[in-house]
Protein backbone atom coordinates (compact mmCIF):
# COMPACT_ATOMS: atom_id res chain seq x y z
CA UNK A 1 0.00 0.00 0.00
CA UNK A 2 1.02 3.38 -0.54
CA UNK A 3 -0.14 6.62 0.85
CA UNK A 4 0.81 9.66 -1.43
CA UNK A 5 -0.56 12.86 -2.70
CA UNK A 6 -1.18 14.52 1.21
CA UNK A 7 -3.13 18.08 0.51
CA UNK A 8 -5.17 20.35 1.87
CA UNK A 9 -8.56 22.38 0.95
CA UNK A 10 -11.26 24.85 1.69
CA UNK A 11 -13.98 24.51 0.41
CA UNK A 12 -17.71 24.96 1.44
CA UNK A 13 -17.03 26.10 4.74
CA UNK A 14 -14.99 23.18 5.66
CA UNK A 15 -11.27 21.95 5.35
CA UNK A 16 -10.57 18.90 4.70
CA UNK A 17 -7.07 17.32 4.58
CA UNK A 18 -6.58 14.24 2.76
CA UNK A 19 -4.58 11.59 0.78
CA UNK A 20 -4.59 8.77 -1.93
CA UNK A 21 -4.32 5.21 -1.18
CA UNK A 22 -2.75 2.96 -3.40
CA UNK A 23 -2.89 -1.29 -3.14
CA UNK A 24 0.07 -2.95 -4.59
CA UNK A 25 -0.76 -6.70 -3.54
CA UNK A 26 -4.40 -7.05 -3.24
CA UNK A 27 -6.68 -6.03 -6.00
CA UNK A 28 -8.74 -2.56 -4.49
CA UNK A 29 -9.47 0.56 -5.88
CA UNK A 30 -7.10 3.19 -5.44
CA UNK A 31 -9.23 5.77 -3.17
CA UNK A 32 -9.14 8.79 -0.96
CA UNK A 33 -8.90 9.03 2.91
CA UNK A 34 -9.91 12.42 4.06
CA UNK A 35 -10.39 14.16 7.43
CA UNK A 36 -12.45 17.00 7.55
CA UNK A 37 -13.97 19.59 10.14
CA UNK A 38 -15.60 23.04 10.24
CA UNK A 39 -13.36 26.66 9.23
CA UNK A 40 -13.98 27.24 12.79
CA UNK A 41 -11.70 24.37 13.84
CA UNK A 42 -9.49 24.58 10.53
CA UNK A 43 -6.35 26.46 12.21
CA UNK A 44 -6.51 22.84 14.71
CA UNK A 45 -7.02 20.46 11.32
CA UNK A 46 -3.40 19.18 9.97
CA UNK A 47 -2.11 17.52 6.96
CA UNK A 48 -0.58 15.42 9.33
CA UNK A 49 1.07 12.13 8.06
CA UNK A 50 0.82 10.54 11.22
CA UNK A 51 -2.81 10.72 10.56
CA UNK A 52 -3.14 8.52 7.46
CA UNK A 53 -0.56 5.77 8.11
CA UNK A 54 -2.50 5.40 11.83
CA UNK A 55 -5.61 5.17 9.77
CA UNK A 56 -4.43 2.84 7.17
CA UNK A 57 -1.75 0.23 8.67
CA UNK A 58 -4.30 -1.77 9.95
CA UNK A 59 -6.62 -2.25 7.46
CA UNK A 60 -3.09 -3.22 4.94
CA UNK A 61 -2.38 -5.82 7.35
CA UNK A 62 -6.13 -6.90 7.65
CA UNK A 63 -6.60 -7.23 3.59
CA UNK A 64 -3.11 -9.01 3.29
CA UNK A 65 -0.72 -6.15 1.96
CA UNK A 66 2.72 -6.85 2.62
CA UNK A 67 4.11 -2.87 3.12
CA UNK A 68 2.73 0.25 3.40
CA UNK A 69 5.01 3.30 1.99
CA UNK A 70 4.48 6.52 2.56
CA UNK A 71 6.75 9.20 1.09
CA UNK A 72 6.94 11.30 4.25
CA UNK A 73 9.02 11.76 7.72
CA UNK A 74 7.52 9.91 10.51
CA UNK A 75 8.32 10.07 14.19
CA UNK A 76 10.13 6.75 15.08
CA UNK A 77 8.15 6.62 18.31
CA UNK A 78 4.62 6.34 16.47
CA UNK A 79 6.94 3.30 13.61
CA UNK A 80 7.81 1.43 16.81
CA UNK A 81 4.39 1.62 18.33
CA UNK A 82 2.81 0.62 15.33
CA UNK A 83 5.08 -3.01 14.94
CA UNK A 84 4.07 -3.74 18.54
CA UNK A 85 0.17 -3.02 18.27
CA UNK A 86 0.44 -5.13 14.93
CA UNK A 87 2.26 -7.74 17.07
CA UNK A 88 -0.40 -7.89 19.20
CA UNK A 89 -3.08 -8.26 16.49
CA UNK A 90 -1.25 -11.04 14.74
CA UNK A 91 -1.12 -13.13 18.09
CA UNK A 92 -4.90 -12.74 18.66
CA UNK A 93 -6.16 -12.98 15.21
CA UNK A 94 -4.05 -14.56 12.76
CA UNK A 95 -2.30 -17.59 11.92
CA UNK A 96 1.73 -18.37 12.33
CA UNK A 97 3.56 -17.75 9.23
CA UNK A 98 1.44 -15.13 8.16
CA UNK A 99 3.56 -12.22 6.50
CA UNK A 100 4.13 -9.26 8.75
CA UNK A 101 3.63 -5.84 7.36
CA UNK A 102 6.78 -3.50 7.06
CA UNK A 103 6.22 0.10 7.57
CA UNK A 104 8.48 2.44 4.86
CA UNK A 105 8.36 5.87 5.24
CA UNK A 106 10.76 8.98 3.49
CA UNK A 107 12.73 9.08 7.01
CA UNK A 108 12.09 9.74 10.69
CA UNK A 109 10.58 12.85 12.25
CA UNK A 110 12.58 14.64 15.34
CA UNK A 111 10.87 16.04 17.92
CA UNK A 112 10.06 19.71 17.28
CA UNK A 113 12.15 22.26 19.37
CA UNK A 114 8.40 24.09 19.25
CA UNK A 115 6.32 22.55 21.45
CA UNK A 116 2.43 23.34 21.33
CA UNK A 117 0.72 24.08 24.91
CA UNK A 118 0.22 20.84 26.42
CA UNK A 119 -3.66 20.57 25.74
CA UNK A 120 -6.22 17.42 26.40
CA UNK A 121 -9.16 16.04 24.78
CA UNK A 122 -11.28 12.98 24.23
CA UNK A 123 -14.16 11.21 21.92
CA UNK A 124 -17.38 12.54 23.07
CA UNK A 125 -19.74 9.90 21.59
CA UNK A 126 -22.43 10.47 24.01
CA UNK A 127 -22.09 6.98 25.82
CA UNK A 128 -21.88 5.75 29.21
CA UNK A 129 -18.13 5.63 28.83
CA UNK A 130 -17.42 8.51 27.31
CA UNK A 131 -19.63 10.64 30.07
CA UNK A 132 -17.66 8.48 32.32
CA UNK A 133 -14.14 9.24 31.37
CA UNK A 134 -14.70 13.10 31.73
CA UNK A 135 -16.36 12.87 34.93
CA UNK A 136 -13.48 10.60 35.74
CA UNK A 137 -11.06 13.21 34.54
CA UNK A 138 -12.53 16.14 36.12
CA UNK A 139 -13.03 14.39 39.32
CA UNK A 140 -9.25 13.54 39.11
CA UNK A 141 -8.02 16.88 37.35
CA UNK A 142 -7.90 20.64 38.16
CA UNK A 143 -8.69 22.88 36.01
CA UNK A 144 -5.58 24.56 36.42
CA UNK A 145 -3.76 20.48 35.01
CA UNK A 146 -3.01 20.09 31.16
CA UNK A 147 -4.41 17.03 31.64
CA UNK A 148 -7.89 18.56 32.35
CA UNK A 149 -10.39 17.84 29.52
CA UNK A 150 -11.92 20.82 27.79
CA UNK A 151 -12.58 19.52 24.37
CA UNK A 152 -14.50 16.78 22.74
CA UNK A 153 -13.88 15.29 19.24
CA UNK A 154 -17.57 13.68 17.39
CA UNK A 155 -16.79 11.23 14.76
CA UNK A 156 -19.15 11.33 11.90
CA UNK A 157 -18.40 7.81 9.47
CA UNK A 158 -17.54 5.56 12.02
CA UNK A 159 -20.59 4.61 13.71
CA UNK A 160 -22.52 7.26 12.37
CA UNK A 161 -22.45 7.51 8.94
CA UNK A 162 -25.77 8.87 7.54
CA UNK A 163 -25.51 12.50 6.76
CA UNK A 164 -29.27 12.84 7.24
CA UNK A 165 -29.70 11.69 11.49
CA UNK A 166 -26.08 12.83 12.12
CA UNK A 167 -27.15 16.49 12.55
CA UNK A 168 -29.32 15.40 15.54
CA UNK A 169 -26.99 13.90 17.40
CA UNK A 170 -24.54 16.99 16.62
CA UNK A 171 -26.95 19.32 17.95
CA UNK A 172 -27.93 17.00 20.96
CA UNK A 173 -24.11 16.78 22.07
CA UNK A 174 -23.67 20.48 21.30
CA UNK A 175 -26.31 21.45 24.08
CA UNK A 176 -24.37 19.00 25.82
CA UNK A 177 -21.20 20.13 25.60
CA UNK A 178 -22.15 23.57 25.86
CA UNK A 179 -23.73 22.73 29.56
CA UNK A 180 -20.28 20.88 30.72
CA UNK A 181 -18.33 23.86 29.48
CA UNK A 182 -16.89 21.68 26.64
CA UNK A 183 -15.85 22.71 23.06
CA UNK A 184 -16.86 20.26 20.94
CA UNK A 185 -15.21 19.13 17.38
CA UNK A 186 -16.97 17.54 14.64
CA UNK A 187 -14.81 15.76 12.48
CA UNK A 188 -16.03 13.83 9.24
CA UNK A 189 -13.94 10.64 8.05
CA UNK A 190 -14.01 8.11 5.65
CA UNK A 191 -10.95 6.23 7.39
CA UNK A 192 -13.77 3.27 8.10
CA UNK A 193 -16.11 4.12 4.98
CA UNK A 194 -13.96 2.13 2.64
CA UNK A 195 -14.43 -1.02 4.18
CA UNK A 196 -17.50 -1.16 5.97
CA UNK A 197 -19.85 -2.75 3.15
CA UNK A 198 -17.49 -5.93 3.09
CA UNK A 199 -16.58 -6.01 6.67
CA UNK A 200 -20.48 -5.60 7.42
CA UNK A 201 -20.22 -9.43 5.14
CA UNK A 202 -17.48 -10.25 7.99
CA UNK A 203 -19.47 -9.39 10.83
CA UNK A 204 -17.07 -6.17 11.09
CA UNK A 205 -14.20 -8.27 12.08
CA UNK A 206 -11.87 -5.73 10.98
CA UNK A 207 -13.83 -2.47 12.89
CA UNK A 208 -14.78 -4.50 16.02
CA UNK A 209 -11.18 -6.65 16.43
CA UNK A 210 -8.70 -4.53 14.67
CA UNK A 211 -9.14 -1.43 13.70
CA UNK A 212 -11.69 0.54 16.18
CA UNK A 213 -9.34 1.92 18.45
CA UNK A 214 -6.68 3.10 15.58
CA UNK A 215 -9.32 4.83 13.41
CA UNK A 216 -9.64 6.99 16.59
CA UNK A 217 -6.03 7.57 17.05
CA UNK A 218 -6.21 8.47 13.30
CA UNK A 219 -8.55 11.44 13.51
CA UNK A 220 -6.78 12.10 16.76
CA UNK A 221 -3.60 12.82 14.80
CA UNK A 222 -5.27 15.36 12.55
CA UNK A 223 -5.72 17.47 14.90
CA UNK A 224 -1.96 16.89 16.65
CA UNK A 225 -1.82 21.16 16.09
CA UNK A 226 -4.45 20.95 18.79
CA UNK A 227 -3.85 18.50 21.15
CA UNK A 228 -0.60 16.93 23.63
CA UNK A 229 -3.41 13.86 24.76
CA UNK A 230 -6.78 12.76 23.50
CA UNK A 231 -8.52 9.69 25.41
CA UNK A 232 -10.39 6.94 24.13
CA UNK A 233 -12.93 5.61 26.37
CA UNK A 234 -12.49 2.10 26.95
CA UNK A 235 -15.46 -0.42 26.75
CA UNK A 236 -13.72 -3.26 28.82
CA UNK A 237 -12.64 -3.60 31.85
CA UNK A 238 -10.27 -4.86 33.80
CA UNK A 239 -12.49 -7.95 35.02
CA UNK A 240 -13.32 -8.87 31.68
CA UNK A 241 -10.62 -7.54 29.31
CA UNK A 242 -10.30 -9.84 26.02
CA UNK A 243 -8.87 -9.17 22.84
CA UNK A 244 -10.90 -6.51 21.03
CA UNK A 245 -10.20 -3.43 18.48
CA UNK A 246 -10.28 -1.38 20.98
CA UNK A 247 -7.88 -1.88 23.78
CA UNK A 248 -5.30 -0.68 26.53
CA UNK A 249 -2.24 -2.68 24.86
CA UNK A 250 -3.11 -1.22 21.64
CA UNK A 251 -4.63 2.42 22.27
CA UNK A 252 -1.24 3.49 23.87
CA UNK A 253 1.24 2.41 20.99
CA UNK A 254 -0.85 4.91 18.29
CA UNK A 255 0.92 7.91 20.33
CA UNK A 256 3.92 10.08 18.89
CA UNK A 257 6.84 12.04 20.83
CA UNK A 258 3.87 15.07 20.51
CA UNK A 259 0.65 12.80 20.95
CA UNK A 260 -0.58 10.63 23.40
CA UNK A 261 -2.59 8.17 22.63
CA UNK A 262 -4.56 7.53 25.94
CA UNK A 263 -7.13 4.47 26.86
CA UNK A 264 -9.21 5.48 29.77
CA UNK A 265 -11.56 3.78 31.69
CA UNK A 266 -10.49 0.66 32.24
CA UNK A 267 -10.50 0.38 35.79
CA UNK A 268 -14.69 0.66 35.85
CA UNK A 269 -16.86 -2.01 34.95
CA UNK A 270 -20.14 -1.14 33.17
CA UNK A 271 -22.37 -0.71 36.48
CA UNK A 272 -19.64 1.56 38.03
CA UNK A 273 -19.69 3.80 35.52
CA UNK A 274 -23.39 4.47 35.53
CA UNK A 275 -23.10 4.68 38.75
CA UNK A 276 -20.79 7.21 38.59
CA UNK A 277 -22.45 9.64 36.54
CA UNK A 278 -26.00 9.21 38.29
CA UNK A 279 -25.82 12.27 40.49
CA UNK A 280 -24.33 14.13 37.07
CA UNK A 281 -27.82 15.38 35.49
CA UNK A 282 -26.28 16.95 32.33
CA UNK A 283 -25.45 13.37 31.65
CA UNK A 284 -28.65 11.55 32.46
CA UNK A 285 -30.57 14.38 29.79
CA UNK A 286 -28.19 13.03 27.15
CA UNK A 287 -26.81 9.87 27.11
CA UNK A 288 -26.99 8.31 23.84
CA UNK A 289 -26.36 4.44 23.59
CA UNK A 290 -28.32 3.12 20.63
CA UNK A 291 -26.77 1.49 17.88
CA UNK A 292 -29.80 1.38 15.81
CA UNK A 293 -29.13 5.40 14.71
CA UNK A 294 -31.40 4.58 11.19
CA UNK A 295 -34.30 4.69 13.56
CA UNK A 296 -32.87 8.41 14.92
CA UNK A 297 -35.30 10.95 15.51
CA UNK A 298 -34.58 14.81 16.45
CA UNK A 299 -34.54 14.89 20.07
CA UNK A 300 -34.87 10.95 20.56
CA UNK A 301 -31.18 9.29 20.19
CA UNK A 302 -32.61 5.87 22.35
CA UNK A 303 -34.94 3.49 20.82
CA UNK A 304 -35.51 1.75 23.84
CA UNK A 305 -36.02 -1.53 22.83
CA UNK A 306 -32.62 -2.61 21.40
CA UNK A 307 -30.05 -5.13 23.52
CA UNK A 308 -28.00 -2.11 24.61
CA UNK A 309 -30.88 0.37 25.58
CA UNK A 310 -32.60 -2.11 27.52
CA UNK A 311 -29.22 -2.57 29.11
CA UNK A 312 -28.45 0.72 30.22
CA UNK A 313 -32.11 0.99 31.48
CA UNK A 314 -30.98 -1.55 33.99
CA UNK A 315 -28.18 0.02 34.69
CA UNK A 316 -29.63 3.26 35.49
CA UNK A 317 -32.45 1.27 36.97
CA UNK A 318 -29.86 -0.62 39.06
CA UNK A 319 -28.77 2.60 39.98
CA UNK A 320 -31.74 4.46 41.23
CA UNK A 321 -31.79 6.82 38.15
CA UNK A 322 -33.84 5.72 35.31
CA UNK A 323 -37.07 7.65 36.47
CA UNK A 324 -34.63 10.76 36.22
CA UNK A 325 -33.57 10.55 32.77
CA UNK A 326 -35.59 12.00 29.42
CA UNK A 327 -32.98 10.51 27.57
CA UNK A 328 -34.88 7.27 28.24
CA UNK A 329 -38.80 8.10 27.96
CA UNK A 330 -39.94 4.43 28.33
CA UNK A 331 -39.00 3.72 32.30
CA UNK A 332 -39.84 -0.35 32.18
CA UNK A 333 -38.31 -3.18 31.45
CA UNK A 334 -40.02 -6.50 31.17
CA UNK A 335 -38.91 -10.50 31.37
CA UNK A 336 -40.68 -10.17 27.33
CA UNK A 337 -37.90 -7.82 26.60
CA UNK A 338 -34.97 -9.43 28.22
CA UNK A 339 -36.03 -12.78 26.79
CA UNK A 340 -36.16 -11.52 22.96
CA UNK A 341 -33.36 -9.02 23.05
CA UNK A 342 -30.84 -10.46 25.48
CA UNK A 343 -27.76 -11.61 23.89
CA UNK A 344 -24.68 -12.32 25.83
CA UNK A 345 -21.49 -12.44 23.62
CA UNK A 346 -18.66 -12.71 25.74
CA UNK A 347 -17.21 -12.07 28.93
CA UNK A 348 -18.14 -8.55 28.62
CA UNK A 349 -21.55 -8.70 27.98
CA UNK A 350 -21.55 -11.70 30.65
CA UNK A 351 -20.43 -9.18 33.83
CA UNK A 352 -22.55 -6.47 32.49
CA UNK A 353 -25.49 -8.77 33.37
CA UNK A 354 -23.68 -10.48 36.35
CA UNK A 355 -23.40 -7.31 38.11
CA UNK A 356 -27.56 -6.43 38.10
CA UNK A 357 -28.54 -9.18 39.92
CA UNK A 358 -27.75 -8.36 42.87
CA UNK A 359 -29.18 -4.35 42.57
CA UNK A 360 -31.94 -6.07 40.44
CA UNK A 361 -32.74 -8.62 43.36
CA UNK A 362 -32.94 -6.13 46.32
CA UNK A 363 -35.14 -4.09 44.20
CA UNK A 364 -37.58 -6.99 44.20
CA UNK A 365 -37.27 -7.71 40.08
CA UNK A 366 -36.52 -11.77 40.55
CA UNK A 367 -38.41 -11.59 37.16
CA UNK A 368 -35.74 -10.26 35.52
CA UNK A 369 -32.84 -11.82 37.54
CA UNK A 370 -34.20 -15.05 36.94
CA UNK A 371 -34.00 -14.54 32.72
CA UNK A 372 -30.53 -13.24 33.48
CA UNK A 373 -29.09 -16.02 35.19
CA UNK A 374 -30.68 -18.40 32.27
CA UNK A 375 -29.18 -16.47 29.43
CA UNK A 376 -25.41 -16.46 31.50
CA UNK A 377 -26.15 -20.01 31.99
CA UNK A 378 -26.69 -20.94 28.17
CA UNK A 379 -23.75 -18.42 26.87
CA UNK A 380 -21.35 -20.98 29.90
CA UNK A 381 -22.94 -24.23 28.30
CA UNK A 382 -22.17 -23.48 24.62
CA UNK A 383 -18.77 -21.97 25.95
CA UNK A 384 -17.89 -25.83 28.12
CA UNK A 385 -19.27 -27.22 24.16
CA UNK A 386 -16.58 -25.39 22.33
CA UNK A 387 -14.02 -25.70 24.43
CA UNK A 388 -15.06 -29.41 24.77
CA UNK A 389 -15.11 -29.69 20.80
CA UNK A 390 -11.75 -27.91 20.39
CA UNK A 391 -9.98 -29.87 22.77
CA UNK A 392 -11.28 -33.02 20.63
CA UNK A 393 -9.58 -31.36 17.10
CA UNK A 394 -6.64 -30.51 18.35
CA UNK A 395 -3.81 -32.38 18.26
Amino acid sequence: MKIENLSTEKKGGRTKVSATIVWEDIERPTHDVYFETEDRFSDSLTCDPHAFLVGCAIPAMHYGEKRVFISEKICPELIEGLEVAMSWLRAWYYKPGDGFLKIETNGLRLPSRERIPERAGFFFSGGIDSFATLKSNRMHYPPEHPRFIREGILVYGLEQDDPKLFPYVLESLSKTADALDLALIPVYTNVYQNYRQDDAAQKYALWGDEFGGAALAAVAHAFSRRFTNVSIAATYCTQSIEPWGSHPLLEPNYSSHGLRILHGGIELSRLEKVRLIADWDVALQNIRVCNQYRDYQAGMLNCCNCEKCLRTMMELMASGVLERSDAFPRKEVSEKDLIRKTKIKGEYTKLCYSELMAPLSSMGRHDLVRIIRKKISAYQNKNWIRRIKQSIVSP
